[in-house]
């Protein structure tokens, strides 16, 4: 249930692939049309799915299955995952990617630099699909398993893969076999990944931001590539709980004002649907600063960060209420990041520019590798 309304589940690449290569394992081997195919996802779902583009020729058969994200809005929607199953001189079960999978090409992820993007988690689904088969087959000696996706290096250009030194294509992925809608789950385990992935890489210190406008100003605003960052989306507390458990040694954030004011307040996921108190921050900390209670009263009825930035400029009360803001950010990044975690913020207004900083983020820019600019 979301809003009131219930969602519909869809289920994974990981999934498309182990049916499809279920159903060209036993269309191999006992050379038989399969229509439809049946697949028991690690969660205890049942899947029964239509089998499409079925190609059979000398030794090998190819079909597809079509991925269904449910309600969730995945890029993967409707793309078409095929496995091609052909028997092979080796005892076992070969599985490796084709057209369109991704290769890793960076230490820390599922799989090992070289091998095909398609997680732990899938190969074991394929494995267990296509040993199923075998069995009914009296063993039939091994089988080769090459899974593709003909949209698969486009798509990619929408994932996280550039980032995470994936190339060529997407990652078969997948736990349960089975796609959640709007899964917080899957966001958090994804900058999971590539946080253990700089980690692994040899880094100490890393950069987070909260998404593209922090991205921007890490570019145009402190002069550094923002690929350097590794972006939170609104989950910044458990990024930081993912750097203390990596044993990073710290963690500089940089986030638009409209983000980071939520920290003064000790909220740690920013998404709107857990809390705006965006205005009573600002409206607190400037009454504490001085303002007087007419003007604290217009930033309550402010509808932005940059509107109450006005006020504040226009009315003396700018630069109390920023330091008195970053000086709660920092203690609540420090509770949050424990002590063996070095934790700083830079926050900025895409009207006003930085705005201000955290003692010390400065120097963790510098250790992060980064000279950067300084406060304008």
């Amino acid at each position: 249930m979301k809003g009131g309304r219930q969602l519909r589940l869809g289920y994974t690449t990981g999934s498309c692939a182990a049916a499809a290569a279920k159903a060209a394992a036993y269309m191999l081997l006992t050379g038989q049309r399969m229509e439809r195919v049946t697949l028991m996802t690690p969660k205890g779902i049942r899947l029964e799915l239509p089998v499409l583009e079925i190609r059979a020729g000398p030794g090998a058969v190819s079909c597809a299955i079509e991925k269904d994200s449910g309600d969730d809005p995945d890029v993967t929607r409707g793309t078409l995952i095929f496995a091609e199953v052909t028997r092979s001189g080796a005892s076992g079960i070969e599985i490796d990617g084709g057209a369109g999978i991704g290769r890793v090409t960076k230490p820390g992820l599922d799989q090992p630099v070289g091998a095909a993007a398609i997680n732990s988690v899938p190969r074991k689904m394929i494995r267990e699909a296509v040993e199923e088969v075998r069995k009914l087959a009296d063993g039939c000696g091994g089988l080769r398993v090459i899974i593709s996706a003909p949209e698969g290096e486009a798509l990619a250009k929408k994932t996280f893969n550039p980032r995470l030194g994936i190339v060529g294509g997407i990652s078969i992925l997948g736990t349960t076999g089975i796609v959640e809608p709007m899964s917080e789950e899957a966001l958090v385990e994804t900058i999971r990944v590539e946080l253990r992935q700089r980690r692994e890489s040899g880094a100490e210190y890393v950069l987070l931001t909260p998404g593209n406008y922090g991205s921007d100003f890490i570019r145009d605003g402190l002069g550094t590539d923002p690929a350097a960052a590794v972006q939170t989306s609104n989950f910044i507390g458990d990024a930081l709980e993912i750097c203390r458990e990596l044993d990073f040694r710290g963690a500089l954030l940089v986030g638009h004002i409209g983000k980071l004011v939520k920290l003064a307040g000790g909220m740690f996921n920013t998404h709107s649907r857990y809390g705006d108190c965006r205005m009573e921050i600002m409206a607190a900390y400037a009454a504490a600063g001085g303002l007087e209670a007419e003007k604290t009263g217009e930033i309550l009825q402010c509808v932005s960060c940059d509107d109450a930035l006005r006020v504040l400029r226009e009315n003396g009360g700018w630069q109390r209420t920023l330091d008195r803001l970053m000086e709660r950010i920092a203690f609540h990044l420090r509770a949050k990041a424990g002590e063996s975690l070095e934790s700083g913020a830079i926050t900025f207004s895409k009207m006003y520019g930085r705005l201000g900083s955290t003692a010390g983020a400065d120097e963790l820019l510098g250790k992060i590798g980064y000279a950067g600019k300084r406060d304008i």
